[in-house]
């Protein structure tokens, strides 16, 4: 079984509500809530594939210096395994912006739960309840 690393982000604004996601039509688990991030390339460390993709995805810059590692997860999918570790960012340049036509929502960390998320996204929910 392959292993898959993805880097993901828990953008939380000043009022402490978390960015996510919504996978869009025609991607694996489309209509699903998630994290922001993606794939780790070859040679690349996750911080700055992170950084890559909250500027693709959101249209924001970072710094590494702003990404605080929190937890991670290991999931096995049917074709792989993923790991994924997740960042927490609250300081960022630019105006959140879904350049990928993805739709985006702001809620709090008790609010994430009621929404439909990968099966290795679901369990970092406990993390930032705790965190904020």
């Amino acid at each position: 079984m392959r292993l898959l690393l993805v880097a993901a982000a828990a953008i939380v604004d000043p009022d402490g509500r978390v960015l996510v996601s919504q996978r869009p039509e025609g991607k694996q688990l489309a209509g699903f809530w998630e994290f922001p991030g993606g794939k780790v390339e070859s040679g690349e460390r996750p911080e700055a594939a992170l950084i890559r993709e909250l500027k693709e995805e959101l249209t924001i810059d970072v710094s590494e210096s702003c990404l605080a590692p929190l937890t991670f997860a290991s999931h096995a999918y049917e074709d792989f395994h993923l790991l994924m570790p997740l960042y927490v960012c609250r300081r960022w340049k630019g105006i959140v912006n879904a350049s990928e036509g993805q739709v985006l929502k702001w809620l709090r960390p008790r609010d994430l739960r009621g929404l439909t998320m990968p099966p290795a996204d679901a369990p970092l929910i406990p993390f930032l309840e705790d965190l904020l």
